[in-house]
């Protein structure tokens, strides 16, 4: 079924100017008599030709219009009955780790940067999710609550970078945090991913509080533990520039697992650039709710033809006054 609507209603009302226009000129040409004094009656033909039955067809064709032109700009639209869809959305905050470790370069270019890359693919891809974004290092701090609008939250995310905080790595910080942002969350599906390459040392709220947190608000949490295995190259600032180290990688899989369980999420391992992008492909996999929602199909303008006719009446008006209808003075 095809529901036809007007957009500026309002308009509509000067629809009674054509007609008192129209009322005026009926009277007027009902009172005008006009006497000629002949000699002789029989030169006159008493038919009623053509050209004058049709004489008030011009301005006719101009009140026609101008209602046509009233309907135009009042832009009627056009638009298909209701219809039931699906649509894919949830909430979802990131959160991730800026310690100073995460520049060491066994992911490229660094750790962070190929995390954030990663991350703003991801928000890319995710159109109909609300999603935000904390991160933390000795504390933690919300970057964008919750948002719809990606491309805000995408430059804020490029901003990010290490020792925007104080150093270390608070884990449960982090993790309650993003808890917070969620907890008056109505959606259906509230999740948290929570990178990081290292063990919690810093923070007053241990991680698995935070997760327990979480828990109670029906939040999944998937973590993501950061680092190549055995060794990597960590920069260090020495008095003749910065240097690089090998540096053991100690990441606590044991808490970010249990993290992950308590919740009903998910661990995963980003040991290089490719790594870490098939895991946010999985996130995005598994984070898949369809929601019933009933919506208009696309709406269509209408006023186009309502303003050539219009156009087209005006001309026609105009070339029938200066051609069969032309009056001689």
């Amino acid at each position: 079924m095809i529901n036809h609507t007007f957009v500026n209603n309002e308009l509509l009302f000067l629809l009674i100017f054509p007609l008192i226009i129209l009322i005026w000129y009926i009277l007027k040409n009902k009172n005008i008599n006009s006497n000629i004094l002949f000699s002789d009656t029989g030169l006159i033909s008493n038919r009623i030709t053509l050209k004058n039955r049709l004489r008030h067809l011009p301005y006719l064709l101009k009140i026609i219009a101008s209602v046509l032109m009233i309907f135009a700009i009042a832009r009627p639209q056009s638009s298909s009955n209701w219809e039931e869809s699906t649509t894919e959305g949830i909430d979802i905050v990131l959160a991730m780790d800026v310690s100073g470790s995460m520049l060491a370069l066994d992911l490229k270019p660094d750790r962070l940067e190929a995390s954030k890359n990663v991350a703003i693919d991801f928000i890319s891809k995710r159109k109909n999710d609300r999603i935000g974004l904390v991160i933390f290092a000795g504390e933690s701090f919300t970057q964008c609550p919750l948002t719809t609008d990606h491309n805000v939250l995408i430059n804020l995310f490029k901003d990010v970078k290490s020792g925007i905080v104080d150093d270390g790595t608070a884990i449960g910080m982090g993790l309650a945090t993003a808890v917070n942002r969620l907890k008056s969350s109505e959606a259906v599906s509230k999740v948290i991913i929570l990178l990081t390459d290292g063990i919690n040392n810093s923070g007053m709220i241990p991680p698995i509080t935070a997760a327990e947190i979480a828990q109670k608000f029906g939040i999944r949490v998937y973590t993501i533990g950061v680092g190549t295995e055995g060794f990597a190259p960590y920069p260090f600032q020495t008095p003749f520039g910065i240097q690089y180290q090998d540096v053991e990688v100690k990441i606590d899989e044991k808490t970010l697992q249990d993290i992950a369980s308590l919740t009903e999420g998910k661990y995963f391992r980003a040991t290089n650039n490719n790594s870490l992008k098939n895991i946010y492909k999985d996130i995005d996999e598994l984070e898949k709710s369809k929601i019933e929602v009933t919506k208009f199909h696309k709406r269509s303008e209408e006023f186009l033809p309502f303003a050539i006719w219009a156009l087209t009446l005006l001309f026609l008006s105009f070339i029938l006054q200066i051609t069969y209808f032309k009056k001689i003075t």
